[in-house]
């Protein structure tokens, strides 16, 4: 009787560690959680994002200036990404991932109590525009922790025949927060907090996810991501190339960097520009229009989520292809964003380009994984994610004046760059050999 009464018990006390867990059950929930810290962190920015066009109409901060708030933080996400990777060479990934949940949960608590006084009138709008960039600053100077660590851990455990399936699916922990976030962003718009409500919610997401990581994610550090590294090295092919200098001017890594800053870039402007865009057509008040935002939003990220759990895998898509068809459709959908006449239109269209979105950033990051041999891991995660934060330095605020000046301009400026990024796919040597000792089937990792 007491041995049937503890059987329930076995999972949570395996999670914890007091039961002894295999190898393999180990990798697979420690890939879980990881996919469900990305996934809460994509959830809150997303949620912050889908109500941030309304904030600023209701206190008064100018389009340009709320696109302007990611700014501070998405310099010192670039800047500071590389650093948190080198470190969690040294010190272990979960280390790494817990500093950034700790980073993010800070910022959202100090940028929801920012947004709270503007709300109620209690400083001048650009007092709260002041307090609202440099709250969010501190996620990129230390919320960019976690996703270099995690994509390095992932990195780490998988073989090179399946990275492009187990990094696809780290990936898709953004587009299931994209659809989380503005779905429950809603629910926490209360009558005392108001709009920064979604941003407390996430802010103890956070403080619970540290947790989770801390239980449920075994210690890890070089001696152990050695042992791995020795074991592929054992029956796995490695890069025809071998570095030659830094990552950032590797000839291996260049390409890639140049494909994944621009793809970004681009995806930042449609995402910057949506809500206004959405206020505009709708024609109704910015609080209203927030609810509207949000469901073209979860339109997009539906539209990602079946490029990386269904078609990538279904298709078994190598990087090459994957960031060809990412650039074409992402260009498709510009053109139909650039003409659309009512919000049905929008929300097609926003969905299209995430598609492409949804093949083109996973193809790069494969890419550049599968480019390097498995020391390196650590080193190119932290490069691509200080990439991604570049992209939001410049292109929201400048896709956000170009949509103040003439509607379709953001718009139409992505299709120019989308379509010479295609023949940038097609022709740079680097980008059509990546994945050719894989002869492009690689299988997706069903335990991720």
């Amino acid at each position: 009787m007491v041995r049937a009464m503890s059987r329930p018990l076995d999972p949570l006390r395996r999670f914890t560690g007091r039961l002894p867990s295999t190898p393999e059950q180990t990798r697979r929930r420690s890939f879980t959680i990881l996919f469900c810290v990305l996934m809460s962190v994509a959830a809150g920015n997303t949620s912050m994002q889908s109500v941030l066009p309304a904030i600023g109409r209701e206190i008064g901060i100018r389009d340009t200036f709320i696109a302007a708030i990611f700014t501070l933080s998405a310099l010192f996400w670039t800047l500071s990404a590389p650093f948190w990777a080198t470190r969690s060479d040294r010190v272990g990934r979960k280390k790494m991932v817990v500093t950034g949940l700790a980073g993010f949960g800070v910022s959202m608590l100090g940028f929801a109590l920012v947004v709270l006084a503007g709300l109620h009138k209690l400083a001048l709008p650009m007092v709260i525009f002041a307090g609202a960039a440099m709250t969010r600053a501190i996620f990129g100077l230390v919320g960019s922790a976690s996703n270099p660590a995690a994509q390095a851990y992932v990195a780490d455990r998988s073989e090179r025949f399946e990275r492009t399936g187990a990094l696809a699916t780290l990936a898709s922990a953004f587009g299931l927060g994209t659809i989380l976030g503005p779905a429950v962003a809603p629910l926490f718009v209360l009558p005392v907090v108001g709009l920064s409500g979604p941003m407390f919610a996430f802010a103890t997401v956070a403080f619970v996810m540290m947790v989770v990581v801390q239980i449920g994610v075994p210690d890890d550090g070089p001696e152990a991501r050695a042992a791995w590294a020795e074991k592929v090295k054992a029956h796995a092919l490695e890069p025809k190339l071998k570095p030659k200098t830094g990552l950032w001017r590797d000839p291996r890594m260049t390409p890639f960097i140049i494909y994944g800053f621009l793809v970004g870039s681009a995806q930042a402007i449609n995402g910057q520009t949506l809500g206004f865009l959405i206020i505009d057509k709708m024609g109704v008040s910015p609080a209203q229009a927030s609810g509207y935002t949000g469901v073209a939003m979860m339109a997009g990220a539906v539209a990602g989520l079946l490029a990386q759990w269904g078609l990538i895998r279904m298709l078994r898509i190598g990087p090459r292809q994957l960031m060809r068809w990412g650039a074409g459709l992402a260009a498709l959908g510009n053109v139909m964003m650039a003409l659309a006449p009512n919000y049905a239109t929008v929300v097609t269209a926003f969905a299209l380009t995430s598609l492409g979105y949804g093949f083109g950033r996973p193809g790069f990051t494969a890419g550049s994984s599968l480019a390097v041999d498995q020391t390196e891991q650590g080193a190119v995660a932290g490069a691509i994610t200080a990439v991604n934060g570049a992209c939001y330095i410049i292109a929201p605020v400048f896709g956000v004046m170009l949509y103040e000046f003439k509607g379709p301009l953001p718009y139409i400026f992505n299709v120019v760059v989308l379509i010479a990024l295609l023949g940038f796919a097609f022709r740079n040597p680097t980008l059509k050999a990546v994945g050719e000792d894989l002869a492009e089937t690689d299988t997706a990792l069903g335990d991720a």
